[in-house]
């Protein structure tokens, strides 16, 4: 294995070192704050909290936690910034917003020195890839306000590679582009590196042409399942990386070249926690449980002791890279609340992508769920590659779920292109109180 570092030094630290590094960085963070970011001094005001206790990584459990809706309520406190913003706006020089997919968008702020951080953890999450400056790199997004895509593009320009933007096209125009300026690194979300595959072999058109060595993959799960991560290293005939974060909180983790199966946090920049979520109490390494973020290098957005929703497993264990970062074995597991409650039984989406994509004729999936005569009903729509044997692979697909889950899914075969394709996060899963919807559609 290469260098695959950001920073050897500071990726191999002991633990011990490690949480001294962040207990510093952790208390200067806090001083930075204090009596100038409203809604967190406001915050730990009401939570009774001197901050003057704060002193280690282990006094941070004396804060309160923060949810997505505080953050919300914060900026509609005081548009158009909001309360959580540290400086004045004259400091701020990018704006961004989450997708808003689950109501209103949150706005996030960055100034020139968060911006030059949000680079850095971009660095780790390219580094660990084993990408460099000989390296071009394709961004096949919209660029519109998701901070994603804009702060990949500054992590590739910290790493000294040429970034080539594939907004402004469809997936088509794309892949010819590709053909042309031939890039080396495809960054994209999992299910888009699927559907650009999809559309060329519709259009005839053979990827090794295009000498892709790296996807590199972010905006949902996927890439560190199983089946999926399979299909498009497949697909692509390259390796496929893991990466997560958020808007509110930053670029975390990164996935190492061994791939032992998890992604890294950056812990030089972001505590982690990872808590029972219905006791709010420290699991052990190797049990599930929320992911909850402090980031260290954001005062003027900060997120401390955040609740990012997603489910985790830890691993403290030194990884083969080398890196004695935490691990999250899996990736991003899931999230807390789209955990699917089906006749007694729990069933994870991420558990029905990993089944559905080892059955290579499936092109895309849908997953309905809803209540006929009292009985919840789990039904996956799926869209093939081809027709021939149709029947028999719906059969063959059917009996596949129905062993793993152990519950028995109707599964429907749909026509071609009738799914929606998605370069986003992909939104597969639909629930309905009762099966009116099916009437309506019909």
């Amino acid at each position: 294995m290469g260098e695959t570092y950001f920073n050897k030094a500071t990726e191999t630290m002991s633990r011990e070192d490690l949480a001294r590094h962040q207990s510093e960085k952790l208390q200067r963070l806090l001083a930075r704050l204090q009596g100038r970011n409203r809604f967190y001094t406001a915050k730990f005001k009401e939570a009774g909290v001197a901050l003057d206790d704060i002193r280690t990584v282990e006094d941070l459990s004396l804060l309160p936690l923060t949810t997505k809706e505080e953050l919300l309520e914060a900026q509609a406190s005081d548009p158009p910034l909001g309360t959580n913003a540290t400086y004045h706006k004259s400091e701020y020089v990018r704006f961004h917003q989450t997708s808003g997919t689950t109501g209103v968008p949150l706005r996030v702020l960055d100034t020139d020195e968060s911006w030059e951080w949000w680079g850095r953890c971009w660095g780790h999450v390219f580094a660990a890839a084993g990408i460099t400056p000989e390296d071009r790199i394709f961004f096949a997004f919209s660029f519109g306000p998701f901070i994603g895509f804009w702060s990949a593009v500054e992590g590739a320009r910290r790493m000294g590679s040429m970034m080539i933007p594939g907004g402004g096209g469809d997936s088509l125009q794309r892949l010819e582009l590709m053909r042309q300026v031939r890039p080396t690194v495809l960054c994209c979300t999992p299910t888009y590196a699927l559907r650009l595959a999809e559309v060329a072999r519709e259009a005839d058109i053979d990827l090794d042409e295009i000498p892709i060595r790296v996807t590199l993959h972010a905006g949902e799960p996927g890439a560190n399942i199983p089946a999926t991560k399979a299909r498009i290293e497949a697909a692509w005939t390259a390796k496929c990386y893991d990466h997560a974060g958020a808007s509110e909180v930053g670029a975390y983790t990164y996935e190492c070249e061994p791939q032992p199966g998890g992604i890294h946090l950056i812990e030089t920049e972001f505590i982690a926690e990872v808590l029972n979520p219905e006791t709010g109490d420290p699991v052990q390494p190797g049990d599930t449980g929320e992911l909850v973020i402090t980031n260290l290098g954001r005062p003027c957005f900060p997120a401390i002791r955040y609740k990012t929703g997603d489910l985790v497993r830890p691993n403290l264990a030194q990884c083969d890279c080398e890196r004695t970062f935490m691990r999250f074995d899996g990736g991003i597991l899931g999230r807390a609340d789209d955990m699917i409650i089906l006749r007694g039984m729990n069933i994870f989406p991420r558990a029905i992508e990993n089944l559905v994509r080892q059955f290579d004729s499936v092109d895309e999936y849908r997953v309905n769920v809803y209540t006929e005569h009292e009985m919840g009903v789990l039904e996956i729509e799926i869209e093939l590659a081809s027709d021939s044997g149709a029947e028999e692979q719906r059969r063959a697909i059917e009996r596949g779920l129905t062993n793993a889950l152990g519950l028995r899914p109707e599964v429907t075969l749909v026509e071609r292109g009738s799914l929606p394709r998605f370069e986003l996060k992909a939104k597969r899963i639909r629930v309905f109180e009762d099966s009116s919807w099916k009437h309506a559609e019909d």
